[in-house]
């Protein structure tokens, strides 16, 4: 698996409660907060479904 660093670009304010807990599961929660992970398929699933609020990059 390849890692990627994952950076949130937007708010999360206006956001459906499931989109919430899914940036909180990535380890994000405010604008600029950035992670490293593994790119499982667990976790570009989850990526996937806020795309709208994050920047992905390979690390």
């Amino acid at each position: 698996m390849s890692k990627i660093i994952i950076t949130q670009t937007s708010s999360q304010i206006k956001c459906p409660q499931r989109q919430k807990a899914t940036l909180k599961a990535l380890g994000l929660g405010r604008i600029g907060k950035t992670r490293t992970v593994e790119g499982s398929p667990q976790v570009l699933g989850m990526v996937r479904k806020v795309e709208h609020l994050v920047n992905v990059k390979q690390a």
